[in-house]
């Protein structure tokens, strides 16, 4: 690996490990480190330890997962294969489903204007916008961005499907106000960004948002209402992200996608592959 591979790759692990420093107390198991959330948000993971004290065994696995479960959260460990290559074996071997996502990074010079990404068949009417943590309208917005996440991330990949408006408004009931109060809190401090796409017949269609450490983000939650896709609107909403993040100082933009069908919509933004992001999950239990 050269030197100018590993400097990378350190940043983004050193992004990974302070993400969840200011929202969440940290417990050590051997090799690996436990993230547990005090307040409002969605769970963190365990991921290895930065200062590289061993290889995760399968005994750390092992003891994180039992205390995952101890404290009721998702047994999730995520980690940088070409920095713990050795990892993905120990986490299969202990049972777990193993998503190995492209990992890619911005090459800002080749960053479209997000008009550009639109379907010009479908674009008329379609805008993006970030949220603002002084609108008054915040609370729905966040609610929408959810929503449209939530509806999304059910039905994976590009494909168009079904799911819609209807969807995303039956998933916008009953937010927990707090919430919101944290997305505006992570907004207003600039630790956050967070994005919709929507039309004003159709309303909310995609959403997406950034979390930022210094001068390194993370684009993150990007998704489109099945019944949305193929019209440019995920594309839209990253570089949207994107320009904003380098118009505020962010000199490294990155992101996971999900799959390899995935990566070329971002592949259309100016985003370059540079490795593999692992998330280990156990499988899903079917009847």
């Amino acid at each position: 690996m050269d030197s100018e591979r590993t400097d990378l790759l350190d940043r983004l692990e050193r992004f990974y490990d302070a993400v969840p420093r200011d929202a969440a107390r940290v417990e050590d198991h051997g090799s690996l480190v436990l993230f547990v959330r005090e307040g409002p948000g969605w769970p963190f993971y365990a991921r290895p330890r930065r200062d590289g004290t061993g290889s995760p065994t399968l005994a750390d696995v092992a003891a994180v997962r039992a205390r995952q479960r101890e404290l009721g959260l998702p047994e999730a460990l995520e980690w940088v294969h070409d920095l713990n290559p050795e990892l993905l074996a120990v986490a299969r071997s202990a049972g777990l489903c193993v998503l190995e996502a492209p990992l890619l990074v911005l090459d800002p010079a080749a960053l479209p204007d997000p008009v550009t990404l639109l379907h010009p068949d479908t674009a008329e009417g379609v805008s993006v916008r970030l949220l603002d943590p002084a609108d008054e309208d915040l609370g729905d917005a966040v609610a929408a961005r959810r929503a449209v996440a939530a509806v999304a991330f059910a039905v994976p990949g590009t494909t168009r499907g079904e799911a819609g408006a209807a969807e995303r408004d039956a998933a916008m009931v009953g937010l927990d106000a707090a919430a919101v109060d944290e997305e505006r809190a992570r907004i207003a401090d600039g630790t956050r960004l967070s994005a919709l796409a929507g039309a004003p017949e159709e309303g909310e269609l995609a959403s997406g948002m950034a979390m930022r450490v210094g001068d390194v983000a993370e684009i993150a939650g990007v998704a489109t209402l099945p019944s949305a896709r193929r019209r440019g609107l995920a594309a839209a909403v990253t570089a949207t992200l994107a320009h904003a993040l380098l118009a505020d100082g962010t000199d490294l933009v990155f992101l996971s996608a999900g799959s390899e069908e995935i990566a070329r919509v971002y592949l259309r933004v100016g985003f370059r592959r540079v490795g593999t992001a692992c998330v280990a999950e156990p499988a899903a239990v079917t009847t």
